[in-house]
């Protein structure tokens, strides 16, 4: 059974895409005393055992080929009070660490004060997919924050949100 070719624009793929909820990380890693970092949406659980996650990064990166290099990365899962720090680190600028305070993981990572939970981890793999990069890093060592902070930062249509509140009818 053939099935008919079917052009998909790309802004109405995106758009619709947006109509799906998600998390918002911090991809972050430290290359010969630099720190480095990137927003990343495209963030997910890939297994148990071992405990794999995974994202995916534009091939055309500034950032990630450093992170491949230092063979290890951090994922900051941020908080609903860190809008301003997704802002920053998703735009090309000379010092995305500028008034971010941060912390050295174990495997010598940069870890965003006041995240809600962070996970260290080694590249594990790297797959070329259209014109992104799946990576998938296996986890060595995790944290939740004990940040006041319980709420996530989510983005659905181009625009930060928030959770309901239980029974807020």
């Amino acid at each position: 059974m053939s099935h008919p070719q079917t052009t998909i624009d790309p802004q109405r793929f995106r758009d619709a895409l947006g109509h799906y909820a998600s998390g918002i990380t911090v991809i972050t890693s430290d290359v010969d005393g630099e720190p480095i970092g990137f927003t990343c949406q495209s963030f997910y659980s890939v297994s148990t055992n071992p405990p794999l996650v995974s994202f995916s990064v534009m091939s055309s990166s500034y950032s990630y080929p450093k992170i491949r290099r230092a063979g290890r990365f951090a994922v900051n899962i941020l908080s609903g009070e860190q809008a301003r720090i997704s802002n920053q680190f998703a735009r090309q600028s000379a010092d995305k660490w500028h008034g971010v305070d941060r912390q050295e993981s174990p495997l010598g990572n940069p870890i965003i004060d006041g995240s809600l939970h962070w996970l260290d981890c080694e590249i594990h793999a790297e797959h070329a997919a259209g014109d992104h990069l799946i990576v998938i890093g296996e986890v060595k060592a995790l944290n939740l924050s004990e940040a006041a902070a319980s709420q996530p930062l989510l983005y659905f249509k181009g625009q930060y949100r928030n959770l309901a509140v239980p029974g807020a009818d």
